[in-house]
């Protein structure tokens, strides 16, 4: 009987996942997007469908979490530092775009006779945006990391800040309170700030501490439960505080974007987030009352509509007034239009405040879930009416998918064109990624198979067969994505052999401290065979150019475990600056022997240092 009753509870669990599954890659084949597709499954298992979940905002309330892993992972990327450098975009874009839109909105809901108090929760509900759908959208798209996806991040943010203070409006704006009532609120106030430092200071003593602890256990197990713990505890400690969970992830995120552990715990939190954000959609989708929508689907229609553009054109305006392009402010107010999950927050306490009554309160929450629903559409019309001219088409460019190549090489420019010769000219099964589908394409047309990937992301590492090479050349031509693959491959595919195309010396002892297998300085060999054919065109004898690049060889092998040994400044005579200037391996002979005041100083401090060690 036990057994029978078990078997029941997952019955609509196995059907909600099959519905997924069957959902999103058909609504992906459609061009219609994942959240689309996770929309409609909701929507279908929900009260209005096969009726499986009878209380959709149970499970939206537990699929919150997705949203909330999503956010941790976005801070684990954003170094304080870099957090810093978007504080214009956080307290000057988003703050612009939540006022105008706000403005906008308070004003079409006053016109069409709403009170004042109903027509600012209406519409400041609907100004905050879905952060779950936007950095859905950026991460599908792999634009999250650009500086048009960190600006929509940066309003993203800002709006998850501004939740607090239109909840404690939303307080005053109800029906007059007892002063006791005013006391309450301050210490809700006190309480939320308490819950931020206390998350901040055990992010500065305690996480880092004691992730060293349990890596030393060596229980990967421990790891990940290590991880769903700062992300859940932080969640819960903003929750308990008044704040967004949302928030409280995304700063535990950042607390521990300079840890080492930081892609180990990317990898551990994955999986979790991407299940849970999927239902939160489903989630979203179950919770769309069609009954509401039946009886009132002139005014839900009418209120999708002018929300929905009349937010566009408040984001647009903003974007422009920015120094937007014209395209990006159109993809921004694409992305962003719709209404989001704190507007469930803000009515609830609206409604409960005496502000909204049940019936407008719905309202309102059927015009928020549908404008979600429609933003993958909208998407799809920005980008048909307003095609980007520089966009690059994808057209005959092919994703890896499962690929199992012996090596894997990661960038397909000239230093990769000619690194992969000598693998193919052995008939190694080789797999090439590049995210420049120009590049893929102009491969192909001399042979190549290349498909599209970029290194810096796990999910395409994974795809192109990082987990099964043997071997994985990383041949990038950006110093940072190269050190970005790098620490990936390492805590993901420990395996894989290295070896790696470094920038420059200081690069390259980075990379040399890391423990990669090999690495070479990207002109360093080429520099050495043209010196070595000038020499050869001058007349030297073969027997002295062998003799002389070999020399120049040892003196660059003996600087270089000088400079691992003891760092860059090992090896060099004079540090000007934050970075040492260079000095050169051999000393110029004759009149000319310093080819600038800079280089004349290194070798005389180099000589002089060689006779105080002589003397």
């Amino acid at each position: 009987m036990a057994v029978e009753g078990y078997a029941k509870e997952l019955v609509p669990i196995v059907a909600l996942l099959a519905a997924g599954v069957v959902a999103v890659p058909l609504f992906k084949r459609l061009g219609l997007g994942s959240v689309l597709g996770y929309l409609a499954a909701g929507l279908v298992m929900g009260p209005f469908g096969f009726d499986l979940f009878g209380d959709p905002e149970s499970v939206l309330h537990i699929a919150e979490l997705g949203v909330v892993m999503f956010l941790f992972v976005i801070g684990l990327e954003m170094q304080p530092s870099h957090l810093w450098s978007l504080r214009k975009e956080i307290f000057g874009l988003g703050v612009a775009q939540v006022v105008v839109c706000g403005a906008i909105l308070t004003g079409i809901g006053i016109l069409a006779g709403l009170p004042h108090a109903v027509a600012f929760v209406g519409a400041m509900g609907f100004v905050l945006s879905s952060t779950a759908i936007a950095v859905q959208v950026l991460d599908e798209q792999g634009k999250t990391s650009t500086p048009y996806g960190q600006r929509i991040v940066s309003i993203l943010l800002l709006e998850d800040l501004a939740i607090v203070p239109l909840l404690a409006l939303v307080a005053f704006v109800g029906p007059a309170t007892s002063d006791s009532d005013d006391a309450s609120r301050w210490v809700t106030v006190g309480v939320a700030i308490g819950s931020l430092a206390a998350l901040l200071a055990a992010g500065r003593w305690l996480l880092n501490p004691m992730f060293r602890i349990l890596a030393g256990a060596r229980a990967r197990e421990v790891m990940t439960a290590a991880a769903l713990l700062v992300v859940l505890g932080a969640a819960l400690a903003m929750e308990l505080g008044g704040l967004s969970m949302a928030l409280g992830a995304f700063v535990a995120g950042v607390l521990l974007s300079e840890s080492s552990f930081r892609h180990q715990l990317e990898a551990d939190i994955e999986p979790f987030r991407g299940i849970l954000l999927g239902l939160f959609f489903m989630g979203v989708g179950m919770s769309l009352d069609l009954s509401i929508f039946a009886r009132e689907w002139q005014v839900i229609v009418a209120g999708v509509a002018g929300y929905m553009s009349l937010k566009a054109v408040g984001i647009y305006a903003v974007a422009r007034a920015f120094k937007g392009s014209h395209i990006e402010a159109i993809r921004r107010a694409a992305v962003l239009a719709q209404g989001g999950e704190f507007a469930f927050v803000l009515y609830s306490a609206a409604g409960a405040a005496g502000i909204l009554d049940v019936n407008t309160s719905a309202i309102l929450t059927a015009i928020v879930i549908l404008s979600m629903a429609l933003t993958p559409l909208a998407l799809i019309a920005s980008r048909t009416l307003f095609p980007n001219r520089k966009e690059v088409s994808m057209e005959g460019v092919e994703r890896a998918s499962s690929a199992e190549g012996e090596v894997l090489i990661i960038g397909f420019g000239r230093f990769s064109q000619v690194a992969s010769q000598a693998l193919l000219a052995r008939g190694i099964n080789i797999t090439i990624i590049e995210n420049d589908p120009d590049m893929i394409r102009s491969a192909g047309n001399f042979g190549f198979q290349v498909f599209y990937g970029d290194g810096s992301r796990l999910e395409d590492l994974r795809t192109s067969g990082a987990a099964s090479a043997r071997a994985i050349l990383v041949c990038v031509d950006d110093e940072k994505t190269t050190d970005r693959i790098v620490e990936l491959v390492q805590h993901n595919f420990p395996r894989s052999q290295l070896y790696v195309r470094s920038y420059d010396r200081r690069h390259a002892l980075a990379l040399i401290g890391k423990g990669v297998e090999y690495q070479v300085r990207e002109t360093f060999e080429s520099a050495m065979a043209m010196g070595e054919a000038a020499l050869r065109g001058l007349g030297v004898t073969d027997d002295d150019v062998v003799t002389l690049m070999t020399e120049v060889r040892r003196r660059d092998e003996e600087r270089l475990e000088l400079q691992i040994a003891g760092g860059l400044l090992a090896g060099r005579s004079v540090d000007r600056g934050r970075f040492p200037m260079p000095a050169p391996l051999t000393e110029p002979k004759g009149p000319g022997r310093a080819l600038n005041p800079e280089a004349a100083q290194a070798l005389s401090d180099k000589e002089a240092a060689e006779r105080e060690a002589a003397s």
